[in-house]
This record gives C-alpha cells, structure tokens and sequence, in this order.
C-alpha cells in the first residue's frame, strides 16, 4: 500500500480527540455513489488493516481513496492515496477535512462507484471531502488525556487515605501489591501532577518524589475527581 505522503513521529499532545467508533455516509453524485467511511486507526498498520476491510467490503467499486491522521503537529503521522482517481483529487481532501476536525487517530475511505459521468477536478475534490464530512457526522469520538505513569509504595496506614486524595485529582490507582508496603501504579493527569507530587511529598514527609518514580506515559479517559 503506497502513501502519497511519508509518515512521521511527532510529540505527544496533552490531550486528543479520538473516535470510539465507525461511520458511514452515502450521497448519489452525477450517478457516481461515493461511500464514506470513518473509524479509528492507533497505528499505521491499524489503518492499513482498516482500509484493507472496506476495500473488501466493496472489492468492485471503482475506487477505494484513502486518508488517515494518526497524530498532529507539524510532524504528523498522515498518509494518503488516490487509488487511481486524478492526483490530489480525493485522498488529500479526505486528508484535509480529517485535518479541519482536530481528531487524531482517525482513518478515512472514500468508496466510489462510477457513473458513467466525469466530475471534473473541482466535483471529485468537494464529493471525496463532502463524503469524510458528512460521515464525521455521527462519529462517535472521546477525549483522551495524557497521563504519567509512577509506581509508589506507601505504610498501610497511609493507602486508605490516599485514596481518597488521590481520586480527588482523578489520579487513578493501579496495580496494588500488599506486601510489607503497600505498592501501587497511579495514572496521573499531565495537568494534575504537580498537585499529585505535593500531596504525596506532604503525606510522606517528602520521601516519595514522584518525578523519580515516574515509570511511563499512556492516553486515557479522565476520571470524575471524587467530591
């Protein structure tokens, strides 16, 4: 599979936009039907298997265009192809509006059944880009915050109580381990972790640093703060 544009790592956002689904959209053009599908894509080989199954699900339509935006930024992961419609006609306005919706990790296909009709540069440029529009619609998409990752160990007499505190700044508890401490992984909200790193030097009388305990970053759904 070909990419009309060659992919990139960028710097990892505080917060994305993602689907959490798939949608479609269909429109009659001059005759031409013109498909749109929508989904999510982690990775460009979820986006190439994405492709792959709507190309399956229409394997005689006359073209299966293709766009995907994996991550934002000047350095973006993006790809984009044509799939034999004139160059720049389908793929990169497909490219364009998954651009203008501010998602990431969204994969698009443009299915098209001739007509019999030509539309012209102008008319397949606005019906591949009407068709990712109109399927973004009713995309269903969530919010996903970047989170550090860090394993602490507290007294016994501290956990409950922690707990609480910590759910306060929705800062999420995984992975405890009961030994002769109590060992645990908090998912820490990028914006909350200074508050988090405070809270746990005070209960400790500052043995725990939680910069130094850091162990990783992931995307997650914020939790409700506990009241």
């Amino acid at each position: 599979m070909s990419n009309d544009s060659t992919p990139s790592a960028a710097p990892k956002a505080e917060r994305l936009r993602v689907p959490t689904g798939v949608a479609r959209s269909e429109s009659v053009i001059k005759n031409s039907i013109f498909i749109g599908t929508v989904g999510r894509a982690e990775g460009v080989a979820a986006a190439e298997a994405f492709i792959a199954a709507v190309r399956a699900e229409f394997p005689d339509a006359s073209h299966n265009a293709w766009a995907y935006r994996l991550s934002a930024g000047p350095q973006g992961l993006i790809g984009s192809s044509d799939d034999g419609e004139p160059g720049g006609t389908a793929g990169r306005p497909m490219l364009a509006v998954l651009e203008g919706s501010g998602l990431v990790q969204v994969v698009a296909v443009g299915t098209r059944y001739f007509g019999g009709t030509k539309l012209g540069t102008g008319g397949l440029v606005r019906a591949y880009g009407g068709a990712v529009r109109e399927a973004l619609l009713d995309l269903p998409v969530e919010e996903l915050v970047l989170h550090r990752l860090a394993r602490v160990s507290v007294d016994y007499g501290l956990y409950g109580n922690l707990q609480y505190l910590l759910a306060k700044q929705s800062a999420i508890v995984e992975d405890p381990q009961f030994t002769e401490r109590v060992s645990m992984v908090l998912a820490v909200p990028y914006d909350r972790w200074d508050a988090v790193a405070r809270l746990l030097s005070d209960l400790t009388s500052g043995s725990i640093d939680l910069d130094r305990c850091q162990i990783g970053e992931r995307y997650g759904v914020l939790a409700e703060p506990a009241a």
